[in-house]
This record gives structure tokens, C-alpha cells and sequence, in this order.
């Protein structure tokens, strides 16, 4: 894989991670499961990471594709 193509990528991740800082998934777990009666329950999960990774991750990116030959 081209170099510069690696460092696009980081870069497009890298602004990715800046504007959004996390993201939201849900789970469905099953509480009660007493023959059929079956109570399940959703449970919210957040990801989150900081932004300062993500602008490293962008500044690699652009020292990667205008730097490296």
C-alpha cells in the first residue's frame, strides 16, 4: 500500500475523531427468563476517546502524506 495513501487515511480519521469525540451502541440483555415469560432490558454503551488523540492522529497523517517521499 502507497505511503501516501496511509497518511490520507490517518488524516480523515484524525478529523473524524476531532468532531466526533464518541459514539453511542445499545445492547439487549435479558433480565427474567422464567419459562415464557422473558423480560429483556436495553442497555446503553458510550465510547468515547479525546480529542487530543485524534488531532495527533491527524497531524501524523498530514506529515505523512506531504512529508514523506
Amino acid at each position: 500500500m502507497n505511503i501516501k495513501i496511509v497518511g490520507i487515511i490517518c488524516v480523515v480519521v484524525g478529523a473524524i475523531m476531532v468532531l466526533y469525540t464518541g459514539f453511542n451502541y445499545v445492547t439487549s440483555e435479558t433480565i427474567v427468563d422464567i419459562g415464557p415469560v422473558e423480560i429483556n432490558a436495553d442497555k446503553n454503551h458510550f465510547v468515547q476517546w479525546s480529542p487530543y488523540l485524534g488531532t495527533v492522529i491527524l497531524i501524523v497523517g498530514f506529515v505523512i502524506t506531504f512529508f514523506k517521499r
